[in-house]
C-alpha cells in the first residue's frame, strides 16, 4: 500500500465523519435564532404612560397602601433586567414579581393589561433564553465529542498506516535478502568461470610465449647461419615454408584452442542449468513425497473427535472415548502405575467426564498393585466406568465388583476364588506368611461379600459349593444378579480409536512376558518377583503362570 494513497484515505474517512456533525450544529444554531427573530419585543416598563400612572386608585381610608409593583418608582431597575431576559449574575431567572394576595379586590383590579402582557412576555423570554442556553451547551458538548471521535479515528489510521509501513519494509527487506542471495550464488559462479578462463588463457600464452622464443631463436639461429647457407638457398627456402606450415599449423592450433575454450564454457553453462533444473526437480519431488504423507498420515485417521458423554451409557448404548486404560494380561508390578497415572492425568483434563478401565482378559495377579487401583478408583473425581468383555479373574474381578460403574457383555466371565499362594520357608515363616495372606484376602474379599449381602465365610463356602476347586465363576447376565458387576451391555462403541490400528502404536500397561517350553512341551511364563508383603491373587488352573 503507498503512503499517500493511505492519508488521503484516512483524511477522506475524518472529513465525512465531521462534515455531519458540523452540519448539524449549524442547523441547530440557525433553528433557534429564527424562532428566537419570530418572537415580539418586550414591552419595557418606561412605555406605560404618566395618567396611566395617575389613573391607579388612592388607597382607601383605614387601609394599607398596597405593595411596590413593577411600574412603581424604585423597580425601574428591575424591570429593565427583566426585559433583557438575564439576571445579572447571567443566568436566566423566571420573574420576581407576584401578585399581592393581602390586597383588597380593588388593589388587584389597578393591574393594567399592559402590565400582565408585559410580565407574560418577560416570562417567555427568560424560558426561552434557558432553553437556548441549554441547547448551545448540548450542541457545543456534541462539537467536542465528534471532535474526540475524530482525533481518536486519525490516530487510529496513523497507527493502523504505521503498522501496514512496518510489513511493507519488512516484506522488502525479505525480498532484498532473497535478491542478495542469488546474486551472491551468480557471482560465485561467475568468480569460478572467470578463473577457469583465466586459467585457459595462462596456459595460451604460456604456449605462445613458447612459439615465440622459439621463433626468435629459430630466427636466430638463420641469422647466424645466413652465409652458410646461401648456398643452400633451395633447401633453405623448403625450410622456410616448413616454418611457413608449423607457423599456420600453430595459428591453427590457437584458434582450436579458442573453440575449445568457448566449448568449455557453453558446457560449462549447459551444466549449470542442468544442475538448476536437476534442483528444481528435486524441490519438486520433495514437495510431492511431503504431500503423500501428510495425505497418509490425514487417511489413517478418523479426524473427528470422540463422543464426550458424561451420561455414556444410554439406551443399552455404552459410548467409550479416548479417556480409556487398557487392563489386559496378568496386573504385576509396573501396571499400577500404568493406570493409576492415568485416572490421574484424565482428572486434571477434566473432573466431570467419565474414565474407563477396559478389560479385555485378565487373570488378576499382585494384591498390592490391585489394590493401589481401587483406591485410585475411589479417590477420582471423575466417574471410572470398568468394563469386562472377555473375562476377568481373581484381583481384576476384584477391581470390577468394587468399582461404583462396572459393565460386561451377557457372556463375559467374571471368576471369584481364594487367594492362592506359593510359600516356603521353616514352619514359622510359613505360618507367618499365611497369616498375611489371610489378612490381604480379608481387605479385599470382604468389601466384595458385604455388596453380595452375605459375610466372608458364607461368600468363601459359596465358592466351593460351586466347584470344587473354589473357582466360582459366572457368565456376564448371572454376575448382574450377584452384585459382581452392575450393567449388562450389548453394544459398546469405542469412539476413541481414531488412528489406523495397522499404524497406531500398542497401548497397554507394561506386563509382556516372554513365552517359553517346559521339558515336557507345555507353554508357561515366569511372573517377575513379588515386593515384600505381596501376593498374586492370580487364576492359573493349568500353571501357565509360574
Amino acid at each position: 500500500m503507498n503512503s499517500p494513497k493511505t492519508l488521503s484515505l484516512v483524511f477522506f474517512c475524518i472529513a465525512c465523519l465531521a462534515a455531519p456533525a458540523a452540519d448539524g450544529i449549524a442547523q441547530e444554531t440557525k433553528k433557534v435564532l429564527t424562532s428566537r427573530a419570530t418572537l415580539p419585543a418586550p414591552v419595557e416598563p418606561a412605555d406605560l404612560s404618566e395618567p396611566a400612572r395617575a389613573a391607579e386608585p388612592a388607597a382607601m381610608p383605614g387601609m394599607a397602601a398596597p405593595a411596590a409593583g413593577p411600574f412603581q418608582e424604585g423597580s425601574t431597575t428591575q424591570s429593565s433586567k427583566a426585559s433583557t431576559g438575564l439576571p445579572s449574575g447571567g443566568a436566566p431567572k423566571t420573574s420576581s414579581f407576584v401578585p399581592s394576595q393581602g390586597l383588597p379586590l380593588s388593589s388587584a383590579a389597578q393591574e393594567s393589561p399592559e402590565k400582565k402582557a408585559l410580565d407574560k412576555l418577560t416570562v417567555e423570554n427568560q424560558i426561552f433564553q434557558a432553553e437556548l442556553a441549554k441547547q448551545l451547551h448540548k450542541l457545543t458538548k456534541e462539537k467536542e465529542e465528534l471532535r474526540a471521535q475524530t482525533d481518536l479515528l486519525s490516530e487510529k489510521m496513523r497507527l493502523e498506516l504505521a503498522k501496514l509501513e512496518n510489513e511493507q519494509k519488512l516484506d522488502t527487506a525479505k525480498i532484498e535478502g532473497k535478491y542478495r542471495l542469488k546474486i551472491a550464488e551468480v557471482e560465485a559462479e561467475h568468480k569460478r568461470m572467470s578463473a577457469d578462463n583465466a586459467l585457459l588463457e595462462e596456459q595460451f600464452r604460456t604456449r605462445m610465449a613458447k612459439l615465440r622464443q622459439e621463433k626468435e631463436q629459430l630466427k636466430t639461429d638463420n641469422e647466424v647461419k645466413d652465409e652458410q647457407l646461401r648456398a643452400k638457398d633451395q633447401a633453405n627456402d623448403v625450410r622456410r615454408k616448413d616454418i611457413d606450415m608449423e607457423m599456420r599449423e600453430m595459428d591453427l592450433k590457437t584458434k582450436r584452442l579458442k573453440t575449445e575454450e568457448d566449448g568449455l564454457r557453453n558446457t560449462v553453462e549447459k551444466l549449470r542449468i542442468e544442475v538448476d533444473k536437476l534442483r528444481t526437480e528435486d524441490d519438486t519431488l520433495k514437495t510431492e513425497l511431503e504431500m503423500r504423507s501428510k495425505k497418509a498420515e490425514w487417511k489413517s485417521q478418523a479426524n473427528k473427535e470422540p463422543d464426550y458423554l458424561k451420561n455414556p451409557f444410554d439406551k443399552g448404548i455404552l459410548t467409550v472415548t479416548d479417556r480409556r486404560i487398557s487392563l489386559n494380561g496378568p496386573i504385576m508390578t509396573g501396571v499400577a502405575d500404568y493406570v493409576t497415572d492415568r485416572i490421574d492425568y484424565y482428572n486434571n483434563k477434566s473432573s466431570e467426564l467419565p474414565i474407563f478401565i477396559v478389560i479385555d482378559r485378565s487373570p488378576g495377579g499382585s494384591v498390592m498393585e490391585g489394590y493401589r487401583i481401587v483406591k485410585a478408583m475411589e479417590a477420582s473425581k471423575a466417574p471410572v466406568h470398568v468394563i469386562v468383555k472377555s473375562y476377568a479373574a481373581s484381583m481384576a474381578a476384584v477391581i470390577t465388583t468394587l468399582a461404583k460403574e462396572s459393565y460386561a457383555y451377557p457372556n463375559a466371565v467374571i471368576l471369584h476364588h481364594q487367594m492362592s499362594t506359593m510359600q516356603w520357608g521353616n514352619m514359622t515363616q510359613l505360618k507367618e506368611q499365611l497369616d498375611i495372606a489371610k489378612e490381604w484376602y480379608r481387605r479385599l474379599a470382604d468389601p466384595v461379600s458385604k455388596k453380595m449381602g452375605m459375610t466372608l465365610d458364607e461368600f468363601t463356602k459359596t465358592m466351593y459349593s460351586h466347584n470344587s476347586d473354589g473357582d466360582w465363576e459366572e457368565f456376564g447376565d448371572k454376575a448382574v444378579t450377584l452384585k459382581w458387576v452392575n450393567t449388562i451391555v450389548h453394544e459398546i462403541r469405542e469412539t476413541g480409536t481414531l488412528t489406523d490400528p495397522e499404524k497406531a502404536e500398542k497401548a497397554g500397561p507394561p506386563n509382556k512376558l516372554e513365552e517359553k517350553v517346559d521339558e515336557k512341551g507345555q507353554r508357561y511364563v515366569s511372573l517377575p518377583r513379588l515386593d515384600p508383603f505381596d501376593l498374586y491373587w492370580i487364576y492359573n488352573p493349568d500353571k501357565y503362570y509360574r
